[in-house]
């Protein structure tokens, strides 16, 4: 059975007249281009610990099969802005899953794409738990109605913008990096 132990937060952005090198240089700017990524869906499970950014790339080996939940997002139009994000919600109850979301815009802040994925994952999980609150309510006003029910623990998110460059593709990458152990 594959259930990762820990995870960490990570963020990058890459330039370079290629898209893929673009990418690349993202990945490295995250520090995970040494891992042969495999992208998966929204669960964080139980009992997984969140770690730092440095502990987390330490323990990720050259060459290792790495599943993460991956936000990317590209352009090559000059001065375009581009966002990628990751956003994490957990139970207080770490017995249970928590979630993670993927969110790519255009046009946004890192603050407002941010708050916006850590949205999306705090909902997914607030709706799991049986938390009821006003869905078209403002972020701040349910992250305040999640905490208080005591069920939510611990939200937050990750998120690179970058504005893109004349003959240039621009990546952003924003990813939750899960370790095996």
């Amino acid at each position: 059975m594959l259930i990762p132990r820990k995870l960490f937060l990570t963020k990058g952005v890459g330039r370079h007249k290629d898209k893929l090198q673009s990418f690349e240089l993202a990945l490295r700017d995250a520090g995970i281009q040494h891992a042969n990524i495999v992208e998966v869906s929204s669960i964080v499970p139980p009992n997984c610990e969140l770690i730092s950014t440095n502990d987390g790339i330490k323990q990720v080996k050259p060459g290792e099969i790495t599943f993460c939940v991956l936000a990317r997002n590209e352009t090559n139009e000059a001065n375009r802005l581009i966002a990628a994000s990751v956003g994490l919600a957990l139970p207080k109850d770490r017995s249970s899953y928590g979630y993670l979301s993927e969110y790519h815009s255009y046009g946004e802040s890192a603050k407002k794409a941010g708050e916006y994925a850590e949205d999306l994952a705090a909902t997914m999980l607030a709706t799991t738990l049986g938390i009821e609150f006003d869905a078209d309510k403002a972020w701040d006003e349910k992250k305040q109605v999640f905490r208080m029910s005591g069920k939510i623990v611990k939200t937050k998110s990750v998120t690179q913008t970058a504005r893109g460059k004349e003959g240039m593709w621009t990546t952003v990458v924003a990813a939750a990096v899960f370790i095996m152990e």
